[in-house]
């Protein structure tokens, strides 16, 4: 197998919308190989917009997208994840009739012709090694936890250089969030360049080098999470409890109550 060489993703002014709704204001932002950016903001900041419009699945209405030094803003999907972005979207999304085996060939499918599918598998399962146990089962019968953990282990079976996450802390158990944080650990010291995007801000500034901070489709604050949690504008919107800061930047919604998944 031929592993990716490293690359980053820089995005530069981007502006996005969804017919007339312009959800994205010019976003400027990089993600450099063996770094992770978290992207953290209130529901409707224009967050998974982002995510979308990088990868392939909404089109750009003005500003570049660049993997490494490839120019993709103009490319589909499938074409961004052969070159190596592997996007990991809200709700995971796996195939729940289909085993968790089954799930992982399907992620490869990009790189079928290139081989090496069991170099990735072994390093997918090494870290996740409770779905070791899990393989011949349906993905359907997963806890919530394990599911986001095949969808991640999934995303990997590609060999990207950039990995994109869309809330993956959702619904979880605490115990869990730390299990799929240390993941993103793991994979930034692989070298892997990892944007995250985060409703669960305190989960995202322990693994996130550098955070951004998005309200109404635009960037508002961007810093380290040191840096952030002493700003007193985004701690009070975001770590205080408070409904608002004084930059007028709405703090995350919290998610409607309900039972943790996945243990």
């Amino acid at each position: 197998m031929t592993a990716r060489p490293p690359a980053g993703l820089t995005v530069t002014g981007l502006h996005a919308a969804y017919d007339r709704l312009q959800v994205l204001h010019g976003i400027d932002l990089t993600v450099a190989p063996g770094e992770v950016l978290a992207l953290v903001g209130a529901n409707g900041a224009g967050k998974t917009s982002v995510l979308r419009s990088v990868s392939g699945l909404l089109k750009p209405a003005k500003g570049t997208v660049k993997l490494g030094d490839t120019d993709i803003t103009s490319f589909g999907a499938e074409k961004i994840a052969s070159l190596g972005l592997a996007h990991v979207p809200e709700n995971r999304l796996v195939f729940p009739t289909l085993t968790v085996e089954d799930n992982l060939v399907l992620g490869g499918y990009v790189r079928r012709k290139e081989g090496g599918f069991a170099e990735r598998r072994a390093e997918a399962l090494a870290l996740f090694p409770r779905l070791n146990d899990r393989i011949v089962l349906a993905a359907g019968a997963l806890s919530g936890g394990e599911q986001q953990m095949l969808a991640m282990a999934r995303a990997l079976m590609s060999d990207p250089s950039v990995i994109i996450l869309d809330e993956p802390s959702l619904g979880l158990a605490p115990k869990v969030v730390g299990e799929i944080m240390t993941a993103l650990g793991i994979l930034r010291n692989k070298g892997l360049a990892v944007l995250l995007v985060e409703q669960n801000v305190r989960a995202a500034f322990k693994v996130a080098d550098r955070v951004m901070v998005m309200d109404r489709g635009r960037v508002v604050a961007e810093g380290t999470p040191a840096e952030l949690a002493s700003d007193e504008r985004v701690r009070a919107a975001y770590l205080g409890g408070s409904s608002t800061s004084s930059s007028g930047v709405a703090a995350p919604v919290a998610p409607k109550a309900g039972p943790a998944t996945g243990s």
